[in-house]
């Protein structure tokens, strides 16, 4: 059996600005037709800054959806076809006001793949030189100093709560990059 729902009616239910959500009809493997719900969103990159001393730079942001603040390194979301890298380099300087002589890729991480289409490209930032931030108007966050062993244990403990922050650390971690 070929694991695979061939789409035969798709409908935009809702354009957003960071999103555009579908009712679609799909094909089952089985031959049966049945509806499926689903968000567009064009993904976003993190970054996991290290500064010399082994200390990762967060930020600390107040996160609507889940109306509670949580510690996250920075990322940000991707323009329609931007180039992961590009984007990662820019809100590197955004969020934290660094450019990095080091920008190493580590990987993907597809958050939540029952319903939303987010990509999100991961990297580790080496090397970092700071001039200063350039958050958008609607932007507010306090930038952290953590340990990186000591982040490693707050994701552990459920401290550090954000997906993609526990995946960047851990694969920074297992690939031996820090």
């Amino acid at each position: 059996m070929e694991l695979f729902e061939k789409t035969i009616k798709s409908d935009l239910i809702y354009n957003g600005r960071v999103f555009n959500v579908y009712s679609d009809r799909v094909i089952l493997p089985d031959g049966r037709e049945v509806d499926r719900e689903f968000i567009e969103h064009n993904g976003g990159v993190c970054i996991l800054p290290l500064l010399d001393n082994g200390d990762v730079i967060f930020v600390k942001q107040f996160r609507y959806g889940i109306k509670d603040t949580l510690l996250e390194i920075p990322a940000g979301k991707r323009e329609k076809d931007e180039d992961p890298k590009e984007c990662g380099l820019r809100e590197l300087k955004e969020e934290i006001g660094a450019e990095a002589d080091e920008f190493i890729f580590l990987g993907e991480c597809l958050p939540t793949t029952a319903y939303l289409s987010e990509r999100i490209y991961m990297y580790l930032a080496k090397g970092l030189h700071f001039s200063e931030q350039k958050l958008d108007d609607d932007e507010f966050l306090e930038i952290i100093h953590i340990p990186f062993e000591k982040a490693i244990e707050m994701v552990l403990s459920g401290e550090i709560k954000d997906a993609k922050t526990q995946v960047a650390l851990m694969k920074a971690r297992m690939k031996n990059l820090v």
